[in-house]
């Protein structure tokens, strides 16, 4: 990676904003376009679709069409793996450009984007495919004159909406099990990152996808993402995204065609540190690479740092020694380990936050500032607060930016009240050389994924999605295949039995 001149490569950088519909690009219908703005620079990058009601019309009928005449639904399941494999190779193979391509459009360092975001999002899709012949289906336990067999059919036409922190992995986690099933797929992709999303199309067509089974319409989520939710001939949304946009997407659905809706939505994930463990230096490193990777742009970040009072001086004093680490730094430069926020609307509701905390008497150990002012940029120094109450704003809201929280506690009781006084339920991490309290908090705490002294490691094989206002079904894993396939009874009569 050393080797690569970025910034000559971003300055040569073109980009096509246009729909992906039916196998190619296409103009939109209206024409209409709007700035892709680089959260590293200010600078524009280029003209992207602001598609609408029509485009979407448009996609959803060509994905509909695809799953109507089989093309891909009524292929063997092997077939099916065979091109999502030629997918997942397509994605490693231009991982120099979905990289550079992601780092300028959202502002994540090119070491992560390069190392992480790209080899994820082709794990997810050979993961899947490789699954999908391997998923068996059932038999019930019937009496000698019945054969009751248990189906999973493909749903049909899937709409997919993702965020902007993490566009390749978003999209891949909802692509992965929806085309592995035999779905057909409309993916919105967020208004302030929909560069790889459309480069991804192209590269599954080039592996053999066929034509209308993977379309992309970018565009504002009040129009080309809101038409698609109401879209009367869209069987299910898949929506990553804030609460507060969830709620809409159930409103969507009951305004239309009772499509189903699996929500991925916020996080407020609290890191509880009991005075048992021992080794807190590896704790307070674990926490601030957990915050500040990806800018503290990640739904699950532990930003909610809960820390027995016995050991809080202490651990506050390590946790300040980590942020010189996190500095803010050109994310072309392989070296930098913290980027830009997305947009100057995010920094702008981040500082907000700051303001908030300071005002409601937080205090804070490193940063609260604005950096990098010089570059035209949009980046935040890391920031630790301490003297923070449970009820204060920037401990129940989701701030989305590099801020963390540093609460104390008492006692094991009082860390389960206040982890679980929230209305997320993401991700917790429990850290205790003990056992049974180890065992004991994890089961009391109200998440989805709780992580004992450690935070983060993950794999395909587990279910990823949280308790609560954090939103329901499960991305990751075989159970996401729930979201996207309809199981069916077919109960056959055996005569003379």
């Amino acid at each position: 990676m050393s080797t690569i001149d970025w910034h000559q490569r971003a300055q040569d950088l073109t980009i096509d904003g246009r729909p992906f519909i039916s196998g190619r690009r296409v103009d939109s219908v209206r024409g209409e376009t709007f700035d892709c703005i680089s959260p590293l620079d200010g600078r524009v990058l280029g003209q992207v679709a602001r598609c609408g009601t029509e485009d979407i019309d448009d996609a959803v009928l060509a994905a509909r069409r695809a799953f109507e005449d089989g093309r891909w639904a009524a292929k063997p399941p092997a077939v099916r793996k065979k091109i999502l494999l030629k997918f997942a190779d397509r994605i490693l193979a231009a991982r120099d450009e979905l990289a550079l391509l992601e780092t300028v459009d959202m502002g994540k360092p090119i070491q992560y984007a390069l190392g992480v975001d790209v080899p994820a999002a082709a794990r997810c899709i050979q993961w899947y495919a490789e699954a999908v012949d391997k998923v068996y289906d059932e038999i019930a336990p019937t009496g000698p004159n019945a054969l009751a067999l248990i189906t999973r059919e493909p749903m049909g036409v899937i709409g997919a909406i993702v965020p902007w922190n993490y566009p390749m992995i978003m999209a891949s986690w909802k692509l992965g099990p929806a085309l592995a099933a035999g779905n057909s797929v409309v993916l919105k992709p967020s208004e302030k990152s929909p560069l790889t999303a459309l480069r991804l199309a192209e590269l599954a067509v080039e592996a053999g996808l066929p034509e209308g089974v993977f379309n992309v319409v970018p565009g504002y989520g009040h129009e080309a993402g809101e038409a698609l939710a109401l879209h009367m001939d869209v069987d299910a949304i898949g929506f990553t995204g804030s609460t507060r946009v969830g709620r809409k997407m159930l409103e969507y659905a009951g305004r239309s065609n009772l499509k189903r809706v699996f929500n991925e939505l916020g996080g407020k994930s609290a890191f509880i540190v009991f005075p048992d463990f021992k080794d807190l230096a590896r704790a307070a490193r674990t926490v601030a690479g957990s915050m500040f990777f990806n800018q503290g742009e990640s739904c699950n970040a532990p930003s909610r740092v809960m820390v027995h009072a016995s050991i809080a001086d202490e651990f506050e004093a390590l946790l300040a020694q980590q942020a010189p680490r996190y500095q803010p730094g050109d994310p072309l430069d392989p070296a930098t380990v913290m980027g830009a926020l997305v947009d100057d609307g995010q920094l702008r509701t981040v500082m907000g936050y700051i303001e908030s905390g300071l005002a409601e008497g937080a205090r804070a150990l490193c940063g609260a500032t604005q950096a990098r002012v010089e570059s035209g940029g949009f980046y935040v120094a890391p920031t630790i607060f301490s003297g923070v109450g449970n009820g204060m704003k920037i401990a129940r809201e989701e701030i989305f930016g590099p801020v963390m929280s540093v609460l104390r506690f008492n006692d094991e009781a009082e860390a389960i009240r206040l982890a679980n006084d929230s209305s997320y339920g993401l991700q917790a991490s429990v850290w205790s050389d003990g056992l049974d309290r180890a065992h004991r908090v994890a089961r009391a705490l109200r998440a989805g994924t709780v992580h004992v002294n450690q935070y983060d490691e993950d794999d395909m094989t587990v279910p990823f999605g949280g308790y609560k206002q954090s939103g329901n079904g499960r991305d990751k894993s075989l159970h996401a295949f729930d979201k996207y396939t309809e199981l069916k009874t077919t109960w056959l009569r055996i005569n003379g039995a």
